[in-house]
């Protein structure tokens, strides 16, 4: 049985020209047993040169991608392009008309799906699509994300430790070359099957972000996601350097240590005592959980086990026992 993608696409990317097309996924619903579930996919190319793959909406509640790349698409002629340049703006399209973090069609979160399968839920045969025809095809790939409904998070790129170090050392120029204020080295706390993980994975140079979140969304977060363009003409892409340049030497950080990645004791209202970007000493108490049930009772502690600089916190004060509240970087040294 062939294990080739279900998913067509109605543009051909290795084309020359600006083509705005769509992914068309097999679906069979209540109310049409034959039907196709349309991506969009906009792919420009011009001439020989680097491919870059660029995603937003891998989380339905995650803004800045979306809003970036459509801009992106409509503003970017093929002239000044050299190599290719393909963007998928909604990557998990059902979670984003939802505004929700998971689809709504399957409940799967999409950057748990990767590499995918072909005859998966929705969820997964996109992620299978991309896995085996659109990241083979790149040199960069850029996954923008941001804390979405539930984190408050400090502007940044982000991607893996990695122990290759000249795929590493290749990242962080790329990261770099940004513009934004922070370069975050983050660890998988929840699970697998991330798709920046999985094009490490397959050697290539891959970016993600955290913009802010659903509550930070505003000008200033489009404007740091927007320099996504200082990349492109970073890796020889864009003929025209970006006109916003941004931070010249971002902060590095990592958050290496499972106790970086602090989890709700109990449920409840958090209050939280410290803001993001302040910093935080190992026992230090970051905030309290009061109790819906028994209001009577002392609010629950919530200690740091690690130190360092606040680098997201929830952002929603009703919380759930185990939900990530708080997150603790430290300034990576020679990175």
């Amino acid at each position: 049985m062939s294990n080739e993608s279900l998913v067509t696409i109605d543009i051909d990317l290795d084309r020359d020209g600006k083509q705005f097309g769509r992914l068309a996924v097999p679906q069979s619903t209540n109310s049409a047993g034959w039907a196709k579930y349309f991506i969009p996919i906009t792919c420009i190319r011009n001439g020989d040169g680097p491919t870059a793959v660029l995603f937003g909406g891998n989380h339905g509640d995650e803004y800045e991608g979306p809003v970036t790349l459509m801009n992106l698409a409509r503003e970017l002629s093929a002239e000044q392009v050299r190599g290719r340049i393909i963007m998928v703006p909604m990557l998990n399209h059902p979670a984003v008309v939802a505004g929700t973090r998971l689809s709504p069609i399957d409940g799967v979160n999409m950057n748990r799906a990767f590499p995918g399968r072909h005859n998966d839920t929705i969820t997964g045969m996109i992620a299978h699509f991309v896995s085996s025809r659109v990241l083979p095809l790149a040199d960069l790939v850029i996954d923008i994300h941001s804390g979405g409904s539930s984190m408050h998070m400090l502007p940044s790129v982000n991607m893996h430790r990695l122990e290759n170090t000249d795929q590493m050392d290749r990242m962080l120029a790329a990261a770099r070359a940004w513009g934004a204020p922070y370069i975050f080295l983050y660890r998988d706390v929840a699970g697998a099957g991330l798709l920046p993980s999985y094009a490490e994975q397959m050697g290539k140079v891959t970016l993600g972000t955290e913009m802010g979140c659903k509550a930070q969304y505003g000008r200033e977060m489009l404007r740091i996601t927007a320099r996504v363009r200082n990349v492109l003409h970073d890796v020889g892409l864009l003929t025209e350097p970006h006109t916003d340049p941004g931070v010249t030497e971002p902060l590095v950080v990592v958050a290496d240590d499972e106790q970086d990645y602090i989890m709700a004791p109990a449920s409840g209202i958090l209050e939280p005592f410290f803001e993001i970007g302040d910093t935080i000493e190992t026992g230090q108490r970051i905030g309290q959980i009061h109790s819906l049930e028994h209001p009577e009772r002392d609010a629950e502690p919530v200690d740091a086990r690690s130190s360092g600089i606040l680098f997201a916190r929830r952002s929603v004060p009703l919380t759930k026992q185990g939900e990530c509240i708080a997150v603790l970087t430290r300034e990576l040294a020679q990175a």
